[in-house]
């Protein structure tokens, strides 16, 4: 068997939060959360921070994002400086 037939066969078990979403330690120490589709939603320095944040995130998404955040600001200064 090759490694890569190895590598295929071999199933992941990952800890679902909420039935939503993982997480995952990556090699350089942060975490990051993933929906069932294996798309990365937030990265974080710690797993309950990401944790907390991608449950943030995933309940905007569900419900809306609050009317004011429509608002777009300039990054520019006005004046002579």
């Amino acid at each position: 068997m090759t490694k890569e037939e190895q590598n295929s066969s071999e199933k992941q078990e990952y800890e679902w939060i909420d039935d939503a979403f993982r997480v995952e330690q990556q090699r350089w120490g942060t975490w990051t959360s993933y929906n069932k589709e294996g798309k990365g939603l937030v990265t974080s320095i710690t797993r309950e921070a990401v944790v907390s944040g991608t449950r943030f995130y995933l309940k905007g998404v569900q419900e809306g994002w609050p009317e004011d955040s429509s608002r777009s600001y300039e990054g520019t200064v006005g004046g002579k400086l």
